[in-house]
């Protein structure tokens, strides 16, 4: 009886433990001097094989979401027949005043259920109104606007003050270096050389995403050192020079 009790405490450590354990018990209360060993294994196969499947899982999952990322950028970018200046032209007749950004994206389609390519364009009017104008980016189409609230019109009006060069103007530039998916402003300098610039994003064969700064003043276009290694700066020593004085 005792060696039953025994064996059953030490099982359950065992198990709780998850792993292996071995057991001292006697024979029985007739021949207290002998002993014999009990193996009490808890194995953590089971523990073990359901890490490594979320292990596994997890990274399939990542690259499901960074190559789906990819592949949606370079569907929508091949997709557009209307650049970034174009949308931005089409935006300002919607609503006229100054566009601040332009970007390529999706957005649920009129089933609910099935995403859209668009371009979503922000345009500070004179008034101080912001209004998000989005673009069909297969005709031209003004799909819908809506008037937006944000907090850094000062901060905008700034940074464009003396300015010469638009949002169009700078989709316009970059447009060498790929399809512009993306411009806008950055109006307080925190990336690049820390003076306000232009943004903006192209998508080219066998260069991927790349990022560029395009000067206010000059139009000048350069890389931006915020995302780019030094081998991408390399590539593009010849625009390496500074924004604007």
């Amino acid at each position: 009886m005792k060696r039953n009790i025994v064996i059953a405490a030490v099982t359950a450590a065992a198990l709780i433990g998850g792993g292996t354990a071995t057991a001292l018990a006697t024979t029985g209360d007739d021949d207290p001097g002998t002993t014999r060993q009990s193996d009490v294994r808890a194995s953590g196969g089971d523990d073990a094989d359901d890490r490594a499947g979320d292990d596994a899982d997890d990274r399939d999952n990542s690259r499901d979401d960074d190559g789906g990322d990819d592949r949606d950028d370079a569907a929508r970018a091949s997709s557009a027949k209307v650049t970034a200046a174009e949308a931005v032209a089409a935006a300002l007749r919607e609503a006229p005043g100054t566009a601040v950004s332009a970007e390529l994206d999706d957005e649920d389609g009129d089933d609910g259920d099935r995403e859209r390519a668009v371009w979503e364009v922000d345009v500070l009017a004179g008034d101080g109104t912001w209004h998000s104008v989005r673009i069909d980016p297969g005709t031209g189409k003004v799909l819908g606007s809506e008037t937006d609230d944000e907090d850094d019109t000062d901060e905008v009006r700034a940074a464009l003050k003396g300015s010469s060069v638009d949002a169009a103007e700078a989709a316009k530039a970059a447009a060498a270096r790929g399809t512009v998916t993306s411009v806008q402003l950055d109006e307080d300098g925190h990336y690049g050389d820390g003076r306000a610039a232009w943004e903006v994003e192209t998508l080219s064969s066998g260069k991927g995403e790349q990022d560029w700064r395009v000067g206010l003043k000059s139009g000048e276009v350069t890389a931006d050192r915020s995302h780019h290694s030094g081998s991408d700066r390399s590539d593009d020593s010849d625009d390496s020079g500074s924004d604007d004085d």
